[in-house]
């Protein structure tokens, strides 16, 4: 599986890295488990938007250093490519939603 970022993503990401110190870690174990199944099972795991080409999926980040709580991931999974890119990072304490506008203009380019 090959994994990318949008350059939003990599800042929001080092954000949390500052604050939190094991974000990176985390991000490490998730990448091992859509490795093998990368849309994912169960209810962490949530369906945005379906085509026959990609993906956007929603799922809970879970970060040893929140201690129970879960930080939220938005990504986009291409199916024949078999590749995941990474758009949003947040952690539900600090904003209740993902952007949908950015997902929206993610959603142009195709």
């Amino acid at each position: 599986m090959k994994y990318s970022e949008l350059p939003e993503f990599s800042k929001e990401l080092k954000r949390y890295f500052k604050k939190y110190r094991t974000p990176r870690n985390d991000l490490d174990t998730f990448r091992k488990i859509t490795d093998s199944i990368p849309t994912g099972t169960g209810k962490h795991f949530n369906v945005l938007f379906s085509n026959s080409e990609i993906k956007i999926i929603k799922a809970r980040l879970f970060c040893r250093s929140l201690k129970g709580s879960s930080m939220r991931i938005i990504y986009c999974f291409f199916q024949n490519e078999r590749k995941i890119e990474f758009i949003e990072i947040y952690f539900k304490g600090d904003k209740e939603n993902e952007r949908r506008e950015r997902i929206r203009d993610y959603l142009k380019k195709f």
